[in-house]
């Protein structure tokens, strides 16, 4: 099974994908983390993607598509994986649709973790005081919301058009939300 997992920053994709993928038995495929990780690791697209890290530049959407060619292809993922915030854009989800088709796979769900946008910004205050990120204020987190609303708003609509998104309520404890995801996520 192929998951994609959407919601805005702090909904708790992250956390949700971690505890999705134990539970599942897939890997979770982070960007971010695959990016770090192909740096860290010294590979020709970990080496690409550097030069543009480094700089503090975005990583092109080829390089970071060829980082998750490579996962798909993987015999870890001959089952399916969950994609944590990928992809962003419809160009990037009809990429990820290509990489699937070879592999006679699709898209099987996507889990929108819904939460209130004022939730969303007590939420991400609390967690920048208890990490110290001093960059996250309420202003940059209204920001960051809008950005995913431009940007992730179209996406929502064409996964809507296939039937694959599923709703789930963001709000209460991480096990609750964790239930609500797994069940979600059940074929």
């Amino acid at each position: 099974m192929d998951l994609i997992i959407l919601g805005a920053p702090g909904s708790g994709k992250g956390t949700q994908g971690a505890l999705l993928s134990t539970r599942l038995g897939i890997p979770k495929i982070s960007t971010g983390d695959l990016l770090r990780a192909a740096a860290r690791d010294g590979t020709p697209l970990g080496v690409k993607a550097k030069q543009f890290m480094d700089k503090g530049l975005l990583v092109p959407d080829e390089i970071i598509l060829g980082l998750i060619g490579e996962v798909l292809n993987s015999p870890e993922a001959a089952q399916g994986v969950i994609m944590d915030g990928f992809p962003r854009t419809l160009p990037q989800a009809a990429a990820v649709d290509e990489l699937l088709t070879p592999l006679e796979r699709r898209v099987d769900r996507v889990l929108l973790i819904d939460v209130a946008e004022e939730a969303l910004i007590d939420r991400m205050v609390k967690r920048a005081e208890i990490e110290g990120r001093a960059d996250d204020t309420p202003a940059t987190i209204r920001r960051r919301q809008e950005v995913y609303r431009e940007q992730t708003a179209p996406l929502i609509a064409f996964y809507e058009g296939r039937g694959i998104v599923t709703r789930v309520d963001g709000l209460g404890t991480i096990e609750e939300i964790a239930k609500r995801m797994q069940a979600a996520a059940a074929p």
